[in-house]
């Protein structure tokens, strides 16, 4: 069943918050799902449909539905990492398409900052009872040691080089100085980003993403209730999820899901690459930035280095501007997961409400891409392509 129309973005809410030493994961969580409902115009007591993923207390949607006294038709906890929030806006749409709920709420929430969760450096905690951990646990990885692999792989099999990855950094710094509350507003160059330290090579501190408290959430709605509504209309055109595993070690460390995910929501949406005029990229590091554009068409099997060099990501300037609130690496990346802001900023640039100096004009088609989990080990994907109607 297609999806395309059949489901809108009625809601969408970015926590200002990056330091929330003070307040409750699920506090965070209620005041993104308030902030969301407050922007589609609509209240706790229109939600029939609650959309969370593993962030929340508990692990589950029951523990929140609780707190925040939802009356409920439908719910849905699937956790697959970062992507979750794609995967379940895809999931909210099928609820509302199959006449499941009418008015579906997803929420994000955590607080790694304040917590002091060292999430890329820190050897990955693998629980006793994982099937890998006796495999893995002796060699102690850590995320950014297996995204270092990769980006090596892709310099060997293409000649993709550091710079060329730093400048993927240098382009959400220069979107990020215009949000007030991105983390990191300053704009750094190329060589600011080669001279910081090096963290797992080739990958440097400024390849790699913030960390920070926060979160987001989103309302989506049947078609009839969102044209009620005094809000600019976004639609969910094109959609598509995948999982991989690493196969026992045969993996293509140069591809991602993305080119599942992006053939499948391309062929729903019925438009291409070249139509897209906004794309929110999941930047956990700048490799990954360059894998999808690759995977999703954007460019050819290697050819990423270069297009992010000659500046093609920056807006105002590229082809493709990326990311405009600053992205993973600079803005915000709540609870460490990247999935919920890559939607609301794809909502802002259709609905013209992004900041002046980084918004694309006439932008009616944008796409919105990310993994989850750990890209080589278990890996899940989805894209989403929105349009504003």
């Amino acid at each position: 069943m297609s999806l395309k129309g059949k489901a809108y973005i009625a809601g969408a809410y970015e926590h200002p918050t990056r330091f929330a030493p003070d307040k409750s994961v699920a506090q965070l969580h209620a005041e993104c799902a308030l902030g969301a409902l407050r922007d589609a115009g609509l209240g706790l007591r229109d939600v029939d449909g609650y959309f969370c993923a593993g962030d929340v207390p508990g692990g589950g949607p029951l523990s929140m539905a609780e707190y925040l006294n939802l009356d409920l038709k439908w719910m849905d906890g699937s956790e697959l990492g970062g992507c979750s929030y794609m995967v379940l806006l895809r999931h909210a749409a099928m609820a509302i398409a199959q006449g499941k709920c009418s008015v579906a709420l997803i929420t994000l929430a955590g607080k790694p900052r304040s917590m002091g969760v060292a999430t890329g450096t820190a050897p990955r905690a693998l629980g006793p009872e994982r099937p890998e951990t006796p495999w893995d646990l002796p060699y102690r990885p850590t995320i950014t040691g297996v995204y270092g692999m990769l980006a090596h792989r892709h310099m060997h099999e293409y000649g993709t080089t550091s710079a060329q990855m730093a400048a993927v950094k240098v382009a959400a710094s220069l979107h990020a100085q215009h949000n007030e509350h991105a983390l990191l507003r300053k704009p750094v160059t190329v060589d600011d980003v080669l001279a910081s330290p090096m963290i797992a090579s080739p990958l440097h501190r400024l390849d790699c993403c913030v960390i920070t408290d926060g979160g987001g959430a989103l309302v989506v709605t049947r078609p009839e209730i969102a044209r009620t509504l005094d809000r600019p209309r976004v639609r969910i055109i094109g959609t598509g999820e995948t999982i991989n595993t690493s196969r026992g070690g045969y993996l293509d460390a140069t591809g991602s899901g993305a080119a599942v995910t992006g053939k499948m929501a391309f062929e729903e949406a019925g438009v291409g690459v070249g139509d897209i005029k906004y794309a929110s990229i999941y930047d956990n590091f700048t490799i990954m930035v360059l894998m999808q554009l690759e995977d999703l068409g954007f460019c050819g099997k290697g050819e990423a280095g270069p297009f992010v060099a000659e500046g093609n990501l920056i807006a105002g300037q590229g082809r493709l501007p990326f990311n405009t609130d600053g992205g993973g690496l600079c803005n915000n990346h709540p609870a460490n997961r990247g999935g919920m802001t890559k939607l609301v900023e794809a909502v802002r640039q259709l609905r013209g409400e992004a900041h002046p100096a980084v918004q694309v004009p006439g932008c009616d088609l944008a796409l919105a891409t990310g993994p989850g989990l750990v890209q080589g080990v278990s890996h899940a994907h989805s894209t989403i392509i929105l349009e504003r109607e």
